[in-house]
């Protein structure tokens, strides 16, 4: 059967009609969408973009003309989708609603309630079945439910234009305003429902600049802004109700219609800007020019330290601040001594530029700086040069300063060999032709060359080897500039050698006579063998000596040291042979064990030992110097009183042995340890003093009994104890327990003399020498730690004589067998050079990337505070 269920049929039972009235009307509902979507979703595709363009007012931003034309096919478009919409569309049906739900249902209950029994009318069982069969549909037809609607139409849409509507639809709810459907180009920037037209604008300065834009609606009616400043106009409402006029853009061509909605220029001059309309204001354009950086070279503080790095102080200044800059040295040929070598015409060579060093932080609108550079290898060293520095901005303007005439600063060399190199290197690069000249001077110097001239043979042959090449070349025409520049860097090489191989060499001679004496020592050697070394060690530390106090007047710029330099350095010497003396003397007696330790501290100390200038310092004469020089007397006498004991115990042994040696000694230890009483002790250690000497003087003769070094013990006992007794507040724990362990040694060794014990005496002797070493190192200690506080933290300074350390000011706490240092403090251009060199190593610092955060912002805050 194929015909489709009617419900208004006599077959429906009235309660199966009401039961169905709903999911029949939601299943025709569903057909009626169904055809609505499919005839219309272009239409309503095309009204949900435009109105999403309208929401976010696009139109704003486009002409007139353009919108207009954009909503006559806007409208055109919609009505031909309208009319193939209608054309499609059909109007569903009741009887197509019922099929619908019908098909939904299992075996079609509502087409099978429609039939009518075909057999077996009038037959009993015929008709009982069949009434159970429609029971059963009428059940299942009960149970209908309105199938639901489908609305895919992913098919007649394949790329997705109802997807990309409705997006712009969402974000045109989100981020526009729904106002503009009805009315738009009259909202106002805040979202108010504006009366009538208004009008935004701010200005931009450039980026450079660092100023904030300024929006016009909050200035007054003067302005300043820097030339270039960016002006932005935004007119909303009716085309046409607001105008724009202004004289501060300069502009003759390419002007937008006054009335434009959207207007941007440049502020390039002092003008008026004014919006003509409803709402409009005026306002007083004044451009403020960007000045050209200035900058300015500075002869105060300029210096050349003495390996020849320059630093040529500079400022520099900008409105909005310096970008960038260089430094140019030209050379000034006019004021070149034209002699010798640089008689000749030079080669051409471009002048030297060198960028400027700008701050790393804080403002550099302002600052001053210091061009660091070392151009002791370029051949206009030591020539007449024009230095003139550039400082740029971000608009690329650039400022000149005035020129600077100097001399090209580089490093000077006072070894005369090594002078005559340079001069030669220099004209060689000067120009190629002085070749010839420069041979011949080479020659004349490496010919037969007189002793001393060349220490190391090696030089020698270097310099003689660099001749040949040079005349190999210029004989063969093959002086090129690659082998001008060989020649030049193997010059520079061995000027260097020269110049720095003193101080060196003469280190490495005296430790190589430290070595042998010590190896002598070791292996018992004949006396004529260690004399012979001994003076040779001598003989070595003189000319280490000399050759340092070259090499501190080369760093400190000056050709001869002042008397106090002098007599510093003839101090220092007499302590240095006062310590080889003390070697030689445990060697004669036999002490090979105490003889190699002092040799060791003798060579220690030279490694450490450093030359200071000859000003006295500001902690001189203070309580810790006095206590220092105080307790280095008491050492010098407790050594006296030591050799002294040793000395009579031998001649126990054997008797007359030992008199005229003991005579010799007294004269360089024994009789300095029992004759010297230390200045600036009074009342108790003043009396002792003048005893011992005079008890000194008796054991000169003939030796001296226990007795007598048992008192001179007690009085140095008791000179130890006045000594600790005065010591200044700082002096700290571990010195005063040294001193204490030193007097409890002291008296040990006093009632060991007063027994005759001698060996025990010497024993207990040496335990109070090695307790009153350990004493003045730990006040050495204190006070350069005391020091060092007192002066924020400097660092402690190098070179401690005699394993004890340097305070931060470079004064030793003691040297030789003097007490103490007259050395000069820190100062002068030295203390500037170093804190420049630490600065710069802080700004390196900060700048890497690498270091932890952490590390950095403590270099930034440490830079931010210096």
């Amino acid at each position: 059967m194929d015909k489709r269920p009617d419900l208004t049929g006599p077959d429906m039972t009235r309660p199966l009609r009401a039961r169905l009235r709903v999911p029949l009307t939601l299943t025709w509902a569903g057909l009626l969408a169904e055809r609505l979507v499919r005839a219309f979703w272009p239409l309503w595709t095309l009204l949900i973009a435009i109105g999403a363009l309208v929401m976010l007012g696009v139109q704003d931003y486009a002409s007139f003309e353009l919108v207009a034309g954009a909503g006559i096919a806007a409208a055109l478009g919609a009505l031909a989708l309208l009319v193939v919409g209608l054309s499609r569309f059909r109007w569903p049906r009741r009887v197509e609603a019922l099929d619908r739900l019908d098909a939904a249902l299992p075996g079609r209950p509502l087409q099978a309630l429609g039939d009518a029994q075909a057999i077996g009318r009038g037959d009993a069982s015929s008709e009982a079945l069949w009434q159970a069969h429609r029971t059963r549909m009428e059940r299942a037809a009960a149970a209908a439910r309105a199938p639901k609607p489908d609305l895919k139409i992913a098919r007649l849409d394949p790329f997705g234009l109802r997807h990309i509507a409705m997006l712009g639809l969402v974000v045109a709810m989100l981020f526009g305003s729904v106002w503009r459907i009805a009315s738009p180009g009259v909202i106002v920037p805040n979202g108010a429902l504006a009366a009538g037209p208004t009008w935004e604008g701010w200005i931009e300065p450039l980026v450079y600049t660092g100023l904030p834009s300024l929006y016009l609606a909050d200035q007054k009616a003067r302005i300043e802004v820097p030339a270039g400043s960016r002006v932005t106009l935004r007119f909303y409402g009716e085309v046409g109700a607001l105008a724009l006029s202004e004289t501060v853009s300069g502009r003759t061509d390419g002007i937008a219609p006054a009335t434009d909605p959207s207007q941007s220029f440049d502020v390039a001059q002092d003008g008026v800007l004014s919006i003509d309309g409803p709402g409009g204001r005026s306002w007083d354009i004044r451009a403020v020019p960007d000045t050209p950086p200035s900058a300015e070279l500075l002869s105060e503080g300029a210096k050349t330290t003495f390996d020849g790095q320059m630093s040529q102080p500079f400022s520099a200044s900008d409105d909005h601040g310096v970008t960038g800059g260089s430094a140019t040295f030209a050379l000034d040929l006019g004021a070149v001594d034209r002699r010798y070598g640089l008689a000749t015409e030079p080669e051409p060579r471009e002048a030297i530029t060198l960028d400027l060093p700008l701050p790393i932080t804080g403002s550099r609108t302002e600052f001053t700086e210091a061009l660091v550079e070392n151009l002791s290898q370029h051949p206009w060293a030591h020539l007449p040069v024009t230095l003139t520095i550039e400082a740029r901005d971000a608009a690329d303007q650039i400022g000149v300063a005035a020129p600077m005439q100097m001399n090209l600063p580089a490093r000077r060399f006072f070894d005369p060999v090594a002078a005559a190199i340079i001069e030669q290197r220099r004209d060689l690069l000067w120009s190629r032709k002085n070749a010839r000249r420069i041979a011949q001077v080479v020659r004349a110097i490496t010919y037969q060359p007189a002793d001393g001239l060349f220490r190391d043979t090696a030089d020698f042959l270097k310099l003689r080897t660099i001749l040949r090449r040079l005349e190999a070349a210029n004989k063969a025409d093959a002086l090129t500039t690659g082998v001008q520049e060989e020649l030049a860097e193997a010059l520079w090489d061995l000027a260097v050698t020269l110049e720095d191989g003193d101080i060196k060499d003469a280190l490495e001679r005296m430790r190589e006579a430290q070595e042998r004496l010590s190896e002598a020592m070791r292996n018992g050697a004949s006396e004529d063998e260690v004399a012979r070394l001994m003076q040779e060690l001598r003989d070595a530390t003189d000319d280490y000596l000399r050759q340092k106090m070259q090499q501190a007047q080369r760093e400190d710029g000056t050709d001869q040291p002042d008397q106090g330099e002098q007599n510093i350095t003839l101090l220092s010497q007499q302590d240095l042979q006062d310590m080889m003396d003390r070697i030689e003397d445990l060697m004669s007696q036999g002490r090979m064990a105490e003889a190699e330790e002092a040799l060791r501290q003798f060579q220690e100390m030279m490694e450490n030992m450093r030359v200071t200038e000859g000003q006295p310092g500001d902690g001189e004469g203070s309580p810790g110097q006095q206590a220092m020089e105080g307790l280095a007397d008491t050492l010098r006498q407790q050594q006296g009183l030591s050799d002294q004991a040793f000395r009579d115990l031998q001649e126990q042994f054997n008797p007359g042995a030992q008199a005229g040696e003991s005579q010799g000694n007294e004269g360089r230890n024994g009789g300095q340890g029992r004759g010297e009483s230390h200045d600036g002790q009074g009342g108790q250690g003043q009396s002792d003093g003048g005893s011992a000497e005079g008890e000194g003087q008796q054991s000169g003769q003939g030796g001296g009994q226990p007795g007598d070094l048992a008192q001179r013990q007690n009085a140095l006992r008791q000179e130890l104890e006045r000594q600790r007794g005065s010591l200044p507040g700082n002096a700290g724990d571990e010195a005063r327990g040294a001193l204490e362990r030193a007097g409890e040694a002291m008296d040990g060794a006093e009632d060991a003399l007063r027994g005759g014990d001698l060996a025990e005496a010497i024993d207990q002797q040496a335990g109070a020498m090695d307790a009153l070493r350990d004493g003045m190192r730990g006040l050495g200690e204190a006070m350069a730690e005391e020091n060092q506080n007192r002066q924020g933290g400097q660092g402690r300074a190098a070179g401690a004589t005699g394993g004890q350390q340097s305070d931060p000011l470079g004064r030793t706490a003691g040297q030789g067998d003097r007490a103490g240092t007259e050395g000069n403090l820190l100062q002068g251009e030295d203390v500037y050079r170093r804190a420049r060199e630490l600065l710069d190593e802080l700004r390196r610092r900060s700048g890497e990337g690498a270091r932890p955060e952490v590390e950095r912002d403590y270099l930034e805050r440490l830079l931010e505070r210096f």
